[in-house]
Protein backbone atom coordinates (compact mmCIF):
# COMPACT_ATOMS: atom_id res chain seq x y z
CA UNK A 1 0.00 0.00 0.00
CA UNK A 2 2.78 2.50 0.83
CA UNK A 3 3.70 2.44 -3.26
CA UNK A 4 0.30 2.95 -4.22
CA UNK A 5 -0.48 6.61 -5.44
CA UNK A 6 -3.35 8.43 -4.32
CA UNK A 7 -5.01 11.00 -5.83
CA UNK A 8 -7.19 14.01 -3.81
CA UNK A 9 -10.43 15.00 -5.15
CA UNK A 10 -8.91 18.19 -6.45
CA UNK A 11 -6.27 16.30 -8.37
CA UNK A 12 -9.24 14.34 -9.93
CA UNK A 13 -10.86 17.91 -10.70
CA UNK A 14 -7.80 18.83 -12.30
CA UNK A 15 -6.78 15.74 -14.72
CA UNK A 16 -10.55 15.12 -15.69
CA UNK A 17 -11.74 18.99 -15.94
CA UNK A 18 -14.79 17.71 -14.21
CA UNK A 19 -16.68 19.99 -11.75
CA UNK A 20 -15.94 18.89 -7.58
CA UNK A 21 -19.39 18.18 -7.30
CA UNK A 22 -19.42 15.38 -10.05
CA UNK A 23 -16.54 14.14 -8.06
CA UNK A 24 -18.18 13.62 -5.05
CA UNK A 25 -21.52 12.69 -6.82
CA UNK A 26 -18.69 9.63 -8.28
CA UNK A 27 -17.74 8.81 -4.61
CA UNK A 28 -21.50 8.78 -2.64
CA UNK A 29 -23.21 6.35 -5.73
CA UNK A 30 -20.66 3.95 -5.34
CA UNK A 31 -18.94 4.20 -9.05
CA UNK A 32 -15.86 5.90 -7.99
CA UNK A 33 -13.87 3.75 -5.24
CA UNK A 34 -12.58 6.53 -2.73
CA UNK A 35 -11.27 6.39 1.29
CA UNK A 36 -12.72 8.82 3.65
CA UNK A 37 -9.88 9.63 5.68
CA UNK A 38 -11.69 12.31 7.79
CA UNK A 39 -13.51 15.13 7.50
CA UNK A 40 -10.41 17.80 7.40
CA UNK A 41 -8.07 14.83 4.94
CA UNK A 42 -11.25 14.14 2.89
CA UNK A 43 -11.30 11.78 0.09
CA UNK A 44 -8.36 10.16 -1.17
CA UNK A 45 -8.59 7.43 -4.67
CA UNK A 46 -6.21 5.15 -5.52
CA UNK A 47 -5.12 5.89 -9.06
CA UNK A 48 -5.37 1.98 -10.09
CA UNK A 49 -9.11 3.06 -8.52
CA UNK A 50 -9.14 5.96 -11.31
CA UNK A 51 -8.27 3.72 -13.77
CA UNK A 52 -10.91 1.36 -12.97
CA UNK A 53 -13.45 3.72 -13.34
CA UNK A 54 -12.22 5.61 -16.66
CA UNK A 55 -12.01 1.85 -17.84
CA UNK A 56 -15.46 0.91 -17.14
CA UNK A 57 -16.42 4.67 -19.21
CA UNK A 58 -14.39 3.38 -22.14
CA UNK A 59 -17.12 4.17 -25.44
CA UNK A 60 -16.41 1.53 -28.09
CA UNK A 61 -15.28 3.18 -31.32
CA UNK A 62 -18.73 3.95 -34.31
CA UNK A 63 -17.43 1.00 -36.10
CA UNK A 64 -17.27 -1.76 -33.25
CA UNK A 65 -20.94 -0.07 -32.35
CA UNK A 66 -21.78 -0.91 -36.00
CA UNK A 67 -20.70 -4.55 -36.10
CA UNK A 68 -22.13 -5.76 -32.48
CA UNK A 69 -25.31 -4.01 -34.11
CA UNK A 70 -25.34 -6.29 -37.27
CA UNK A 71 -24.75 -9.80 -34.80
Amino acid sequence: MADQTWLSVQDIVEKLDVHEQTVRRWIKSGELTAYLLGDRAGYRIAAADLQVFMDRRRVAPAESQAKKLAA
